[in-house]
């Protein structure tokens, strides 16, 4: 490729630039097949249009670049252009606190997500057992539904079986009771920040709502037993009991700082000179 094909320089302000041609063929080409396509689910004579326009694409496309390409001199004029700026100085970007970037600013610790879980459980334990005394009267059948699976050899337990005693199931309700509130709790801790208006109804009221549906939903596929016995508006009042004394308990304990403005050193938690943010406390 020689020099000519670039540039061809015809003044001091002007000149030409060497470039392909344009063409249309490529789109005739593609028309031709999308036509083939077409006619393949509708009519033959629309293939056989498509393939009359799929050859002469082909056959223009190739008349242009065979055996040499087309090309076509464009007339370029040469501008003088000057940049002038009248900042004397270079300004840096400054991000605010309340960038989304460093949302949420403030955030619950993690022991009152711990606390509002032992709380909401606590709590969610009495309208669980008045269900079992109105129902059954038993305080421990709703106790044996959720720890009926430490019951040895339990298969389809009679309701009588299920309001009974049983230190196993007793057992292992605890353990999945206190494991569940303890998780939640720290979700709590965790949501409530992102909620900004009225925290206690979203997060006390219609989240648990929501999982409590997506539990009906699924427990009739996974557990169709336990599902049958279950009675689904005591459970939305347990739940809901739960979410919102967890979310009391979180919010009296207060928010902390987040970290994610500060320095990588100070998260460290390793003193330097020069690296606390202007007009913050530095004792």
């Amino acid at each position: 490729m020689d020099a000519h094909e670039h540039s061809n320089p015809s003044g001091e302000h002007g000149g030409t630039i060497h470039l392909p041609a344009p063409t249309a063929w490529p789109i005739v080409l593609a028309l031709g097949f999308a036509l083939i396509m077409a006619g393949l689910v509708t009519n033959a004579v629309i293939s056989i249009l498509g393939a009359v326009l799929l050859v002469s694409g082909c056959a223009g496309w190739f008349r242009q670049v065979l055996p040499h390409e087309a090309h076509e001199d464009i007339p370029v004029e040469a501008h003088e252009v000057t940049i002038a700026s009248t900042r004397t100085h270079v300004t840096r970007i400054e991000v605010s606190e309340e960038h989304r970037a460093h949302l949420p600013v403030e955030t619950y610790p993690i022991l009152s997500g711990i606390k509002g879980g032992i709380a909401g459980g606590i709590a969610m334990i009495f309208p669980a057992l008045l269900y079992g005394l109105i129902s059954q009267h038993s305080i421990w059948y709703p106790v044996n539904l959720l720890g009926g699976a430490g019951v040895a050899h339990w298969t389809n337990p009679t309701t009588a079986e299920i309001a009974s005693f049983h230190l196993s199931a007793l057992i292992i309700a605890t353990i999945i009771h206190a494991a569940g509130s303890i998780l939640i709790g720290l979700l709590y801790g965790a949501m409530l920040p992102m909620l900004p208006r009225h925290p206690i109804i979203l997060g006390g009221v219609v989240a648990p709502l929501l999982w409590t549906g997506l539990l009906h939903s699924s427990l009739g596929v996974i557990n169709p037993a336990l599902d049958a016995r279950i009675s689904w508006g005591w459970f939305v009042v347990s739940q809901v009991t739960f979410g919102l004394v967890a979310g009391l308990v979180v919010i009296r304990q207060g928010k902390i700082r987040t970290g994610q403005s500060m320095p990588f050193v100070l998260r460290m938690g390793i003193e330097a000179s020069g690296i606390h943010p202007e007009g913050e406390d530095r004792h």
